[in-house]
């Protein structure tokens, strides 16, 4: 889970556009499935550069139940939100992840769900 990159009012700035670029380095090491977002532009900026590295389309879901959505059509895989600050801590909630969501710009939360066991979180970064 991330937030949308840098941004100046609804589109992604210089240094935003660069951070989107650098997403798919920052998250080389996981097999990619699916990657998810609400129609918000800023939102689908952040991800173009990782649908067009990994071939895989953005998908576009509400933001209400959206936890649920991915973990029921990705059980066992890997998935990528690209969200905004609100929407990403109810996420996060619904997920009984634990810590705080993240926030800031650059900031990615992998998620992994262990079945019954608790939740484990890795932070990445991504630069721009």
């Amino acid at each position: 889970m991330l937030r949308h990159a840098d941004r100046i009012g609804d589109a992604l700035n210089d240094r935003g556009r660069a951070r989107a670029q650098n997403l798919p380095a920052a998250l080389s090491d996981y097999q990619i499935d699916a990657i998810y977002s609400p129609d918000i532009a800023r939102n689908l900026e952040t991800a173009e550069p990782l649908s067009a590295a990994t071939g895989l389309p953005v998908t576009i879901i509400p933001k209400e139940y959206a936890g649920s959505r991915m973990t029921r059509d990705h059980s066992n895989g890997t998935v990528i939100w690209v969200g905004n600050k609100g929407n990403l801590r109810t996420i996060w909630a619904e997920l009984t992840a634990p810590g705080e969501a993240p926030q800031e710009y650059g900031e990615i939360g992998v998620i992994k769900l262990n079945g019954p066991d608790p939740r484990t979180v890795t932070r990445l970064t991504v630069t721009p």
